[in-house]
């Protein structure tokens, strides 16, 4: 054996198997069993390596492919319910959820009221549906009114050169007004006169108040009863055989005068089962006469509220 075979170099040599380049052309094509393996250390044939010889890592291209889990195939209607639960509700979808859920339960109120409403009106008698109107008219009336006040003292302020002045007098007539309410001011105006006379002493302090209520009803604005200014405190209240009205004591004949529509004060008192008819069957005698000048001049003292202020 000769010195370059014992160096280390030529001992790995022997000892690894030689370096060969991949098959090319018809070899390749060829199958595992048709070409002859010529690694060193193997028998030509055989494909036995040797025990010493290192293992050779298999080609890349040769490696068994990892196969990817395939999805179960799905209908459409699975997909729906999977995309649908659990259900992902995000803080925007949710306070969208709550206003929707408040507004149809507000729209459901409504309806159920209407429909009660509409119920109650559907079985009310005619003479009721009759009142209903009136009363509904009337009202409309009373506020198409008040508008038109309202807007009347809104042009006179407006137009007016001295806004202060025109405020100053729609001030004072403000004032007549409510001192006409509340006793404090003399009124005239058109209105009735009634005279109840009772000889017998049978007329009693109700039969009176029915009487005022009546007028009241009826639209009287200022009402006196002999020489006692009546207010919305009134009250009355038997004396014996006469009555009193707000501690001062009346005697008959009993003498009312309301300022209002004629028109209207009259027949309130004739009706049938009214005031005079009740009067009478009370063997007194009634009177009423309309007036295009009553003159109610029986004054109230203004009382201090005690707690009560202006609050503007």
């Amino acid at each position: 054996m000769s010195d370059n075979e014992e160096t280390p170099e030529n001992r790995l040599r022997r000892e690894l198997p030689a370096e060969r380049p991949a098959p090319t052309g018809p070899a390749a094509d060829k199958t595992p069993d048709e070409t002859p393996d010529t690694t060193p250390g193997k028998a030509p044939g055989t494909g036995k390596t040797p025990e010493n010889a290192p293992e050779t890592p298999p080609n890349a291209a040769e490696a068994p492919e990892r196969k990817r889990p395939e999805q179960s195939d799905l209908t459409g209607r699975q997909r729906l319910a999977k995309g649908i639960w659990p259900p992902r509700v995000t803080r925007a979808q949710l306070i969208v959820a709550v206003l929707l859920f408040g507004l149809g339960f507000g729209l459901a109120i409504q309806v159920a009221s209407n429909s009660n409403s509409d119920s109650a009106l559907r079985g009310a008698r005619q003479e009721d549906l009759v009142r209903i109107l009136d009363e509904l008219d009337d009202r409309t009336q009373r506020l198409e009114d008040e508008k038109q006040g309202l807007e009347k003292q809104r042009d006179e302020l407006e137009n007016s050169s001295d806004q202060a002045e025109e405020a100053r007098k729609q001030t004072v007539e403000k004032e007549k007004q409510l001192g006409i309410l509340a006793g404090t001011v003399a009124a005239q105006g058109p209105g009735i006169t009634m005279t109840i006379e009772d000889t017998k002493g049978s007329v009693q302090a109700d039969m009176l108040l029915d009487a005022i209520q009546e007028l009241r009803a009826a639209g009287a604005e200022a009402i006196q009863v002999n020489d006692v200014r009546v207010v919305a405190g009134t009250y009355l209240t038997d004396s014996g055989k006469s009555v009193s009205v707000d501690g001062n004591k009346i005697n008959a004949p009993y003498r009312f005068k309301a300022i209002g529509k004629p028109e209207d004060l009259e027949p309130a008192l004739n009706i049938p089962g009214g005031v005079v008819q009740t009067l009478e069957k009370e063997q007194a005698t009634v009177a009423v006469e309309r007036s295009g000048k009553i003159v109610v001049d029986a004054l109230r003292a203004a009382k201090r509220p005690d707690y009560a202020r202006s609050s503007s």
